[in-house]
């Protein structure tokens, strides 16, 4: 019995007798090997610190050594590898350097702590890149290994990457959907949260989608399968997370072309250092050649380099488990110059399918009358005017009525018969300009914005019906904060004048464009580009991947179609408006904490150096000083992990 949990990851979590003990091992060494060599070279450090008070001999310089050895081995490696790799110098080659020259001059308490800080220093910037990795580890697990194929009338079990297009898969309750698919037999309710932050279980039934990696809670059915493994929406979700982990932002790609030459300059001044003073200042040859080994431990880069890839890879993380996905630092870097953010409606601003607002009838009929009828006869179309008048019926618990001879005129309405009277709902057109216009002038109807369905009974208008798309309730909320920050909104949309200013007044989107077509929202984005400099355009559909792509900042809403999900820079996975926002904040709040980090670790080298010309630098005191910022920046940038 797994307590509801589906198989998949039962049997995931269920430990495997026969699994590779030392894979597992190694597995735990490469994730927490760094912190631990890190600090058993600090208990050796303080075991030969504390012996040396009390005694000396031979024995404490064994302690330092292997200190210097677990704890500097794996960086000392990665710097030597690196630079014979790319033919570049590194800070992990100086930091090495500096403590084989503070032991060889006989500091080897100094040398000893030199390679601790570093080794601590690089182990709290693995935690955070491991802890980023975490949002793609929990991911993954939420991926089915297998999936029960139907061929040839047999049940076959196979592995889930190697379903293909067209396949029928059977799903049993509490089991991981293996793949994207149309449900082809039986209904259930599925529950989308990992993937469309849905917290209700949705209900599924013969013709309607299911997307990989969803739950199926309550019932068997059979999916046909239509898009590969690699191709499904779960698959591109962690591509997305995967190349944000990857690709880092243009201040960490400015200091990285930075290193080689500053390593550079700060080895050649060392070695100008050992000598040079002697002669100019007159400093003895061990004063000389002790300021020179702390000028290369305290000018070294260490934390300016640090200052920025902890605090992208902690906001991103951050990001992700509000369900927002970055396909890199530069862009979540970018979100903060914005001054402007233009918004797709239908499916954006708005739920993306209508809804009926209000529902008149005229002297002698009642408006549920109206809707049974209308129902019992759009009951037979597929438009989405028909749907929602379906859905409005369904919620009001209205019976269907038995319709005869339905006659559907594609673009205009639809007739049929009831209880042997003809009737005709549609467009004004459709059951005469003058007719509609008689009956709005005598039966009030708030139509601004909105599409009217008329319901005609023979030759007199008997009812209509509004609808229109409903503005999702988080899109106020949202637009008030990315006005209130100063940054100016707008709403480009293929629909009506009417339709665009009602809600545009609605929402209070500053500014808006009607009547957009693909090529015309594109056009706008780049006056909007001149305008404003930096500009995100937020959208769903096909048709708007023209917009995102030219924007500086594109971001799509998680239900959106592939065309867009693949073209946007940010993922709103949850279709959450309100993330648009936060995001914003969340991005500021980054570039603050790297360029405090970048100000604070330059200013502490700055410091030190002056400190150490003026012949008032220990080494100790250098490497506290230096090593100890590189922490500061660090833990400063996982302040981010936050909310």
């Amino acid at each position: 019995m797994n307590m509801g949990i589906p198989e998949q990851q039962f049997m995931k979590m269920t430990p495997d007798p026969s699994a590779d003990k030392k894979t597992r091992w190694k597995e735990q060494f490469q994730k927490h090997g760094e912190m631990v060599a890190a600090l058993v070279a600090g208990v050796l450090i303080l075991i030969g610190w504390g012996l040396s008070i009390v005694m000396s001999g031979p024995v404490i310089n064994i302690l330092f050594i292997a200190a210097f050895v677990i704890g500097g081995f794996a960086k000392a490696k990665e710097g030597i590898e690196e630079t014979i790799k790319d033919k570049t110098l590194n800070v992990e080659l100086l930091m090495f350097l500096a403590a084989i020259g503070a032991a060889i001059i006989g500091y080897w308490l100094e040398g000893a702590v030199l390679i601790f800080i570093f080794a601590l220093s690089g182990a709290l910037e693995t935690y955070t890149m491991n802890k980023s990795k975490n949002e793609l580890s929990a991911l993954m697990s939420l991926q089915p290994e297998t999936a029960r194929v139907l061929r040839n009338g047999k049940e076959e079990s196979i592995l889930a990457k190697d379903l293909e297009i067209g396949d029928t898969i059977l799903v049993k309750p509490g089991e991981l959907i293996p793949a994207d698919g149309v449900v082809v037999k039986g209904k259930t309710s599925v529950n989308e949260s990992a993937i469309t932050g849905e917290s209700m279980p949705v209900g599924k039934k013969e013709h309607e989608e299911v997307l990989a990696s969803t739950v199926n809670l309550d019932g068997v059915v059979h999916v046909k399968v239509s898009k590969t493994n690699e191709n499904t929406l779960f698959q591109k979700i962690i591509t997305l997370v995967q190349n944000a982990q990857e690709e880092k932002p243009p201040a960490h790609l400015f200091i990285e072309r930075l290193e080689n030459a500053y390593v550079m300059v700060v080895l050649i001044g060392s070695g100008l250092m050992m000598f040079l003073p002697h002669y100019l200042f007159g400093w003895s040859w061990n004063e000389t050649i002790y300021r020179a080994l702390v000028l290369l431990v305290v000018a070294s880069p260490c934390a300016l380099v640090a200052s920025t890839m902890p605090a992208v890879l902690s906001a991103i993380s951050n990001g992700s488990r509000q369900g927002v996905l970055f396909k890199g630092g530069v862009h979540l870097e970018g979100l903060a110059k914005l001054s402007a953010i233009a918004f797709d409606k239908t499916g954006t601003l708005t739920i993306g399918k209508p809804e009926v607002t209000n529902i008149v009838a005229r002297d002698g009929w009642d408006q549920d009358k109206i809707l049974q009828i209308a129902v019992s006869i759009e009951h037979y179309s597929n438009h989405p005017l028909a749907s929602a008048i379906i859905r409005r019926a369904k919620k009001a618990e209205i019976p269907l009525l038995e319709a005869e001879d339905i006659k559907d005129v594609p673009g205009w309405g639809i007739e049929g018969t009831v209880n042997g009277v003809r009737y005709q709902i549609g467009k004004a057109d459709f059951v005469g300009k003058e007719a509609a216009k008689e009956f709005l002038t005598t039966t009030p109807l708030e139509a601004i914005g909105k599409t009217i369905v008329f319901v005609k009974k023979d030759r007199e208008i008997i009812g209509a019906l509004a609808l229109r798309d409903i503005v999702r309730s988080d899109a106020k909320e949202a637009i008030s904060a990315i006005n209130a920050a100063g940054i100016d909104t707008f709403m480009l949309t293929g629909d009506s004048e009417e339709t665009a200013r009602e809600i545009a007044h609605e929402i209070d989107v500053k500014q808006y464009k009607a009547e957009c077509l693909p090529d015309e929202k594109l056009e706008e984005i780049k006056k909007l580009t001149k305008k404003y400099r930096w500009v995100a355009m937020v959208g769903d559909g096909t048709n708007d991947t023209p917009a995102l792509a030219m924007a500086n900042v594109g971001i799509a809403m998680g239900a959106g179609t592939d065309a867009a999900l693949e073209t946007a820079d940010v993922v709103i996975m949850k279709n959450d408006l309100r993330q648009i926002p936060n995001t914003i904040r969340l991005s500021k709040r980054m570039n603050r904490i790297v360029k405090q980090n970048m100000v604070f670790s330059v200013a502490v080298i700055v410091v030190l150096i002056a400190a150490n010309f003026m012949q008032d630098l220990s080494l100790p005191l250098g490497v506290i000083g230096h090593e100890g910022s590189t922490i500061l920046v660090i833990m400063n940038g996982l302040r981010l992990l936050r909310g």
